[in-house]
């Protein structure tokens, strides 16, 4: 039997990815940092749709023996897969020299490791074709300052999956990376959505959004994909701006906020 499996499943728009999935009858393997919060989402999945198979399984992705033992889990239980869709990542915003080691190295492993590694294990257990969906993030496109770590690590997850969608085309598997602006998740998103005003509020857009969205996309093979027309715009935008403006302008706004959520 195949599953999806879903990484940061419990957050906003993992949540959104595992309803959406659970309503189109996929069976689902999910995984986040909480057991509670993974079966109080199990139930809700099930009681949505009786008729599809969930297993979970609570992992700190930061570390390899927690991964290790993840699949030889699934592999206990004969699962293989047929779509990976990466969620899980870290959104740390600060000056890098205010960074501790261990949150630099959280963040690499969470967004970069993590994410790659995942997908590499999973690769092997696919039976034939699927699908792989990856959140990225706009913040990826341009070099940002106050939030560099981030801002390289989703443009490192952009890359990379772009590449891979080369190598994977002969196994009729389609990959998409998905590039969202913000997305109305944890309460301190939605209130730096709300401290960018304007700008934030066209921007923004809801993790069902972003799932259902994404979800279609994938079905047509897209490379990457842009939630939402004002962030298609603002990226064609951006391209058109010389780096040392763009990154003037994002180090004069993000300078003036910190967040470590995490």
């Amino acid at each position: 039997m195949s599953y999806t499996f879903i990484s940061g499943a419990t957050g906003g728009i993992g949540k959104a990815f595992s309803f959406e999935c659970a309503k189109n009858n996929k069976n689902l393997f999910l995984t986040g940092r909480s057991n509670d919060k993974l079966l109080n989402l199990k139930e809700e999945l099930l009681a949505l749709n009786p008729n599809v198979s969930i297993e979970v399984y609570a992992c700190d992705l930061t570390s390899e023996n927690q991964r290790k033992e993840m699949f030889a889990f699934s592999d206990s239980k004969g699962i293989t897969f047929n779509a990976i869709i990466n969620v899980a990542g870290v959104d740390v915003q600060k000056a890098f020299t205010e960074y501790t080691t261990e949150k630099v190295q959280f963040q690499i492993r969470v967004n970069c490791e993590a994410t790659i590694v995942l997908t590499h294990e999973l690769l092997k257990r696919f039976t034939g074709g699927g699908e792989i969906i990856t959140i990225s993030s706009m913040s990826g496109v341009t070099p940002m300052p106050y939030f560099a770590l981030y801002s390289a690590s989703k443009n490192m997850l952009t890359s990379f999956f772009l590449s891979l969608r080369k190598e994977l085309k002969g196994r009729k598997i389609k990959v998409t990376t998905v590039l969202p602006g913000g997305v109305y998740t944890r309460p301190d998103i939605c209130l730096d959505i709300k401290g960018q005003g304007i700008w934030g509020k066209l921007s923004a857009k809801s993790p069902e959004f972003v799932a259902k969205k994404s979800l279609k996309v994938v079905k047509k093979n897209k490379a990457k994909y842009i939630p939402g027309f004002f962030n298609k715009f603002l990226n064609f935008i951006m391209k058109l701006v010389p780096l040392s403006l763009k990154m003037n302008f994002i180090a004069n706004r993000w300078k003036k906020q910190t967040k470590d959520a995490f």
